[in-house]
């Protein structure tokens, strides 16, 4: 597969931005709706479920998002939810829970926080990072080529270039767990004073 069709494959640029947000607040079943609307197409396959009532619950249940008021999502609820898809794929639903506690507890415990701010910050990251992303998967496919030369068989190229994007979203994984760690531990020192 060539870059460019990689790229379109991925849709790297799809994510809940604050115009897509609605207002008003959402009943579990919108924001269902809006998740499937908006990641669809980046399914592995058609049984792959973005987000589910049961997933939504357990967020709840798990404190990982902030309180539900009258069975209705909030902006706020909906930001969450979208970090949590985001992180989701990478990370154990604990280490969610433990990245976005002080993000909860500034919603919940500081009227100056604007989740909204915080939430344009990520989407201006997610922006670089996408092209970022777009730079290095060409990087890669020229490394593949240069270590096994233009004539190699495809299969085999193909091979390599999978273990290059497994290992450098390792690499990723685990500068994120030490990361997770740290605010784990940053976490349990404030309960302690």
């Amino acid at each position: 597969m060539e870059e460019k069709d990689l790229l379109k494959v991925l849709e790297i640029d799809k994510n809940i931005f604050l115009e897509d947000i609605p207002q008003i607040d959402l009943y579990m079943d919108q924001v269902i709706q809006l998740f499937e609307n908006t990641f669809n197409t980046a399914k592995r396959n058609e049984d792959e479920k973005i987000l589910t009532k049961t997933m939504i619950n357990n967020y709840a249940k798990g404190k990982l998002l902030i309180p539900i008021k009258n069975k209705k999502y909030s902006r706020e609820h909906l930001i969450l939810l979208s970090l949590i898809y985001q992180l989701k794929s990478g990370i154990s639903i604990n280490d969610i829970k433990a990245t976005l506690n002080p993000v909860n507890q500034r919603v919940m415990d500081e009227e100056a926080f604007n989740l909204e701010d915080f939430y344009k910050s990520y989407l201006a990251l997610f922006g670089k990072n996408g092209e970022e992303f777009k730079r290095d998967i060409e990087t890669k496919m020229n490394n593949v080529a240069e270590e096994m030369g233009s004539a190699a068989d495809k299969q085999l190229k193909k091979v390599l270039l999978i273990l290059s994007f497994i290992t450098a979203s390792q690499f990723y994984r685990r500068a994120a767990e030490t990361l997770v760690d740290e605010l784990i531990s940053e976490q349990n020192e404030k309960k302690e004073k």
